[in-house]
């Protein structure tokens, strides 16, 4: 099946053109499918984002962008690749997903936060989007939820800029709205 899913880019686009690329996408109803034939992908998404297979990286993104649209979080916390003829288990070392990239637009409570991710997909922080901080053994981890109990872990400078614009606005907690939602950026224990 040839690649149908171009990147998203968020330079050059307002939130509102954001939000219909978004909408445009049909991704595969994963949650409905629940196949019995269970196994282990031999996959693995470490923590910088890099998928492999079998120890090895795989090299083209749009297999990386395949991939990532099967892929959902169980409610036991493993990940899995489904499709409707089978369910297969992926090792995930930190989040499935990277948020590279943000931009922003209006200001305290009219604001709006976008991410676009490691799998040139994009998200809009909100009620069903909810960013948050938790805490993990690799120590705090800055996060986003994407879809089917994914998360996205942001980039370092994208924590950044989101705490100066907290710090900015004084709230307290320090935190952010975005999409009508206030989010404290303090770690969830």
């Amino acid at each position: 099946m040839p690649e149908s899913r171009l990147p998203i880019e968020l330079q050059g686009i307002s939130l509102a053109e954001l939000q219909a690329l978004i909408d445009q996408r049909r991704l595969p109803p994963v949650e409905r499918w629940n196949p019995e034939r269970c196994g282990h992908s031999g996959m693995r998404i470490a923590r910088d984002g890099t998928w492999y297979h079998a120890g090895s990286p795989i090299r083209r993104p749009a297999m990386v962008r395949l991939f990532s649209t099967v892929l959902r979080r169980e409610p036991d916390g493993r990940h899995v690749l489904v499709t409707p003829v089978e369910k297969l288990e992926i090792d995930v070392d930190s989040t499935a997903f990277r948020a590279i990239e943000m931009t922003t637009e209006g200001c305290g409570r009219d604001r709006t936060i976008a991410m676009r991710l490691d799998s040139d997909d994009a998200v809009i922080a909100g009620p069903e989007h909810p960013l948050g901080v938790v805490e993990t053994e690799a120590g705090l981890s800055p996060r986003i939820l994407v879809r089917h109990g994914l998360e996205a872990e942001l980039a370092r400078p994208i924590y950044y800029e989101l705490a100066e614009l907290a710090l900015s606005e004084g709230s307290d907690p320090p935190g952010l709205w975005s999409g009508g939602a206030f989010f404290p950026l303090e770690a969830v224990r």
